[in-house]
């Protein structure tokens, strides 16, 4: 094996993934057990839906008790974890399609939505960071913690790419305030992490990702990527290698960072 290779490699490395049923995090549980990893996804999707060949397990990352169990199945497993992403969240989406219009804009928010979004995307990280990042710091192997955040973590959303036409302002759905909020302070809290637990080996990064093309209706997409310098949004697959990276030991001098591929659109 190369120096490349060997650095770059998750071949044994345990892992933990939140947010697993879908999405980015179920990406990137499939890209760690296609790279050798043993992988643990959490997710509230039934397992049977999803059918992985990596080990899922149904979880709250809100309740404690519950994320407590889970590190236990792990070590009677016989391992100790390396790597922990945050990757769980509510993304409420916006499309001609759905209901959110005057239900999404700051003014009528509902404080019980906020709630239920910064619990899943904030406080759900915070309990995993301190039930399994406290494991991982214990442990004599280094481990990796790495926060799924966004490119609206460092601008603020472009709500010209929700509105709709001959709809007066009150109406125009936009992208709600909760996802700026959780995103930005999972940035926060990577940078007190990376501190935190480093002289017990424990670094921790972000990853924010723009847009990842899903089947978004050609309006918004033809909007959004005349935002983006390269002129596309992501495909599915193109941020596996960065979270390889980040979880390997090819960024060992890397933390308290927070890596954004976003197409160049946070540039303009």
């Amino acid at each position: 094996m190369s120096y490349l290779d060997s650095v770059f490699s998750m071949e044994g490395k345990v892992c933990l993934v939140t947010g697993a049923s879908r999405g980015i995090g179920h990406g990137i549980a499939e890209a760690f057990y296609k790279a050798g990893a043993i992988v643990y996804g959490l997710g509230r999707t039934p397992a049977d839906t999803i059918n992985p060949k990596w080990n899922y397990i149904s979880c709250d990352v809100t309740d404690k008790e519950e994320l407590s169990t889970v590190l236990q199945e792990i070590h009677n497993d016989g391992y100790k974890l390396n790597v922990l992403v945050n990757a769980a969240a509510i993304d409420p989406k916006v499309s001609e399609h759905d209901s959110l219009c005057e239900t999404s804009r700051l003014e009528n928010y509902n404080l019980d939505q906020w709630n239920i979004e910064l619990a899943v995307g904030l406080t759900g990280a915070f309990l995993c960071s301190k039930i399994f990042g406290s494991a991982m710091a214990n442990s004599v192997e280094p481990g990796v913690i790495v926060n799924i955040a966004s490119d609206l973590s460092v601008i603020s959303p472009d709500q010209r790419l929700y509105s709709k036409p001959h709809v007066e302002r009150k109406s125009q759905p936009v992208k709600p305030i909760t996802y700026s909020v959780i995103k930005s302070g999972l940035v926060g809290m990577t940078r007190y992490l990376s501190t935190y637990w480093i002289d017990q080996g424990v670094r921790c990064n972000a990853l924010s990702p723009g847009g990842v093309e899903n089947g978004q209706g050609p309006d918004f997409t033809d909007q959004l990527t005349s935002r983006i310098p390269m002129g596309r949004m992501a495909a599915h697959d193109e941020y596996h290698s960065a979270i390889q990276f980040l979880c390997s030991d090819a960024s060992m001098y890397m933390n308290g960072q927070n890596l954004v591929i976003d197409g160049g659109r946070s540039v303009w």
